[in-house]
């Protein structure tokens, strides 16, 4: 499979597609995705929505991520992600027609029953979707070329900027991703999110996504986040990432 990634939202939802919502009627979105997706297309998926297929053996990141943990981590947590989206969709014919990324920006636009779902569920999926690629194997060990220009420029250094990925993971009080992210502009910060909140839906790139839920780490790592946090800043798949910082 090859390594297709989140991709840069265009501009929002359009009034048609609020309208149409508005009124429950089926909605033709016209809010175009660029060609290249997610792994399997995450973002362009629509309903009944699909749980990727790791591109790798669950035992490939050891030992920054053990293999039962990824097991689990995606066989139930992710696949739940995508059972729950679907049900919660199931009656909503008016939004069949949405892709994953129209959803998710366009959330407030949707019947308020569905919101916290599409929120929940729908970013758990998108987000997922992008950590798998970040963890498959390579030996690329530092980003090069233009994002590490763009990561020299906003942060100082290299180092600097997995410094700030770390803090932002070990700061996130409870469940939530320590993200790197890039803005239309091309500037690159750092973000802590809570829960399955996506940057996505603030139509933001994701650059790196770390998962600091605790099922992510705990198996393995017990309370001592900052250990699986080096861990898997150390296993970070730089192409990817790259890939990621190139999306218009």
């Amino acid at each position: 499979m090859d390594r297709r990634m989140f991709v840069r939202q265009a501009a929002g939802v359009t009034a048609g597609i609020a309208a149409g919502v508005a009124v429950g009627v089926a909605v033709t979105p016209s809010v175009a995705l660029a060609a290249e997706g997610v792994a399997l297309d995450v973002l362009s998926q629509r309903y009944p929505f699909v749980l990727p297929p790791l591109d790798y053996a669950a035992t490939a990141v050891e030992p920054a991520v053990d293999a039962t943990t990824m097991g689990v981590h995606h066989d139930r947590h992710h696949a739940a992600y995508v059972t729950n989206l679907n049900h919660a969709l199931r009656e909503q014919s008016a939004l069949h027609a949405m892709t994953l990324g129209e959803l998710l920006t366009g959330m407030s636009l949707l019947p308020e029953s569905v919101r916290a779902a599409v929120r929940n569920n729908g970013g758990g999926h998108a987000n997922h979707a992008l950590f798998w690629e970040l963890l498959a194997p390579c030996d690329v060990k530092a980003p090069s070329g233009a994002l590490e220009v763009a990561i020299v420029r906003d942060f100082g250094s290299v180092a600097a900027c997995l410094a700030a990925l770390k803090a932002a993971g070990l700061g996130q009080f409870g469940s939530g991703w320590a993200w790197l992210v890039r803005d239309g502009a091309g500037a690159l910060t750092v973000r802590a999110l809570p829960n399955q909140d996506t940057p996505v839906a603030q139509r933001l790139t994701p650059v790196i996504a770390i998962d600091v839920w605790e099922h992510a780490y705990y198996l393995h790592y017990q309370n001592r986040r900052a250990e699986y946090l080096d861990a898997v800043l150390g296993a970070i798949n730089w192409n990817v990432a790259a890939t990621q910082y190139g999306c218009v």
